[in-house]
């Protein structure tokens, strides 16, 4: 494995990958960007392409493209190192004597269970299928299975390729049945969700054959298990997301099949609540790929509840959203199945901004203008509370006191009285300040040595430099510097290059130690003055000339390094 973690990184620099996400910017020897990982106004993430890695000087997040893609998808390190090495074009090959942990059992399993689901798709779903609009080819693409009437043949079936009972119901696949395993799911369509490196984490099955209860619920979803967080994935968002990049927008839609029609339609860029409501983590990783949104919910009452839901966390984590207004009663897979790809595309293109979307539904279904006027207040207004950029939030009120016929005046003061309901915010805290044990100018000292260390530049006597430091500092703090954490280290390695990476080094190692030694010096000198006041007092006079000639011999040596 570290053989194709080293060939991965031959391949991938550091700045291709990281820039797939956010805009690189030159700053010296490094590039800088506004950091993925937390909100901000000042970009304060670093790359350095000479060293491979990556710091926050913001949230204080760090590391390489591996532990990059880990975080900005959402994901495990093998989940990493599946999408780097697709990118690399690096067969991954796993040795038998590598131990295999629960995690990685349960994704064999899930993906077993996804080909046998897909082995057994009738022809009657298969025509239901292409009736709804699907072709052969997103059918096969998407691996839509089918899970029959048989109590437990999926299980027996895991069981056969060596799976335990606990695997396959730690899994969410059977279900324990009066001391024996059933299926969970059975008669059902099987839609596949997969995490953002394309491996299989849950399904979604939705009810169909002649044998389906009656009364079994339209569509049934794998519980959370060690795989599948709901709150964290979007079914779809492994094949939308560089659809999304590139567009530079999300379509958030309900159900598998809105998605899937949707992609069909030739919108790419589509993701999938999947059933659950639209979380502050999909939101987050929305934000890492775009900050435009389009909602494209049903057009029943439901569904523009669940947009104004979905509106309110996005809206929370500073993404510009706008709502697709679809013909009422409406949902998109059958909107597209009526009328085509272009008027879905042109619903989408002529989507509103939210509260201009919301200003029309409440005026639609207002009596009179004071109606109006009283719902806004109650249903818009709120909004506005989790519009986070000024300037949106200035122009929301002059459209909603156009509407309504008041100054701009009476819609702030609304606003200040107005009661909503806030979204508990998930941007990135900053991490609680370090005690500060040593001086700024130690710190940048170090961090220029354990720069050195990192890229081993010619022409320069790291090991002078470091004996110097060693001199100056002393063996104690020299000994403290070296117990910081790998993450401090790196911290200081980025700080010290975006000071020194365009300067002389072996020059601004010269000064570094010559400011060392004066800041020594001035402590001393300090400490001195401090004692020779003591001991005046006390009447000492030998000791007092005694240390009068040390502060002497410090001065000397102050002025000799000035000069």
């Amino acid at each position: 494995m570290h053989d194709t973690v080293t060939e991965i990184k031959s391949r991938l620099s550091i700045t291709d990958v990281i820039g797939q996400y956010v805009t690189l910017v030159r700053a010296g020897q490094n590039l800088r960007a506004k950091c993925p990982f937390h909100t901000e106004r000042t970009p304060s993430f670093f790359v350095s392409p000479e060293r491979g890695t990556y710091h926050c000087f913001g949230c204080d997040k760090g590391g390489d493209i591996f532990s990059f893609v880990e975080e900005v998808e959402g994901i495990d390190f093998k989940g990493a190192l599946k999408i780097l090495a697709e990118r690399a074009g690096v067969t991954l090959v796993y040795s038998t004597k590598e131990k295999t942990d629960e995690r990685d059992r349960l994704f064999a399993l899930m993906e077993t269970v996804t080909i046998f689901y897909a082995s057994r798709m009738p022809e009657s779903a298969m025509s239901y299928l292409q009736e709804r609009g699907l072709s052969e080819a997103s059918i096969s693409s998407f691996r839509i299975g089918y899970a029959g009437n048989d109590w437990s043949s999926a299980s027996d079936y895991l069981k056969e390729k060596g799976f335990s009972s606990k695997e396959i119901l730690d899994a969410g696949i059977g279900k324990s049945n009066e001391r024996t395993m059933v299926d969970k799911f059975r008669n059902r369509i099987m839609f596949p969700i997969a995490d953002s490196a394309g491996r299989i984490v849950a399904f979604s099955g939705r009810v169909f054959g002649e044998h389906a209860h009656p009364d079994a619920p339209k569509y049934l979803n794998s519980p959370e298990t060690a795989l599948f967080k709901k709150s964290k994935v979007l079914y779809g968002f492994n094949r939308a997301k560089l659809a999304i990049r590139k567009h530079n927008v999300a379509i958030l839609v309900e159900g598998q099949m809105d998605l899937l029609l949707s992609h069909e339609a030739g919108w790419a860029n589509t993701v999938a609540a999947s059933g659950t409501a639209f979380t502050e983590e999909h939101a987050a990783l929305l934000k890492r790929m775009t900050d435009n949104l389009v909602i494209a919910l049903d057009a029943d009452e439901a569904g523009i509840k669940a947009a104004s839901r979905a509106a309110r966390v996005a809206l929370n984590a500073r993404l510009r959203v706008k709502v697709a207004a679809l013909p009422s009663g409406g949902d998109p897979a059958d909107f597209i199945k009526q009328n085509g790809k272009d008027a879905w595309s042109g619903i989408i293109r002529e989507s509103k901004d939210i509260i201009t979307f919301l200003l029309d539904v409440v005026e639609e279904r207002a009596k009179n203008p004071e109606q109006f006027r009283r719902s806004v207040e109650m249903a818009v207004i709120p909004f506005l509370h989790d519009v986070l950029s000024s300037i949106d939030r200035e122009h929301y009120v002059r459209e909603i006191a156009r509407r309504i016929q008041v100054s701009e005046q009476a819609v702030n003061e609304a606003l200040t009285k107005s009661k909503t309901i806030t979204i508990e915010s998930h941007t990135q805290e900053k991490p609680a300040k370090v005690r500060q044990e040593f001086s700024k100018k130690i710190l940048d000292a170090y961090g220029f040595l354990m720069w050195q260390k990192s890229v081993g530049a010619a022409g320069f006597d790291r090991d002078s430099y470091e004996q110097e430091l060693k001199d100056i500092l002393g063996k104690s703090v020299f000994a403290r510097l070296d117990a910081l954490s790998d993450e401090r280290v790196e911290a200081l390695r980025f700080n010290a290059e975006r000071i020194y990476g365009d300067r002389d080094r072996t020059r601004s190692a010269t000064d570094i130690v010559r400011t060392l030694t004066r800041e020594r010096l001035d402590e001393e000198g300090r400490e001195l003055n401090k004692k020779i006041l003591i001991s005046e007092r006390a009447g000492d006079e030998a000791n007092t000339m005694r240390l009068m000639t040390q502060r002497d011999a410090v001065n000397r040596s102050i002025a000799k390094l000035e000069k």
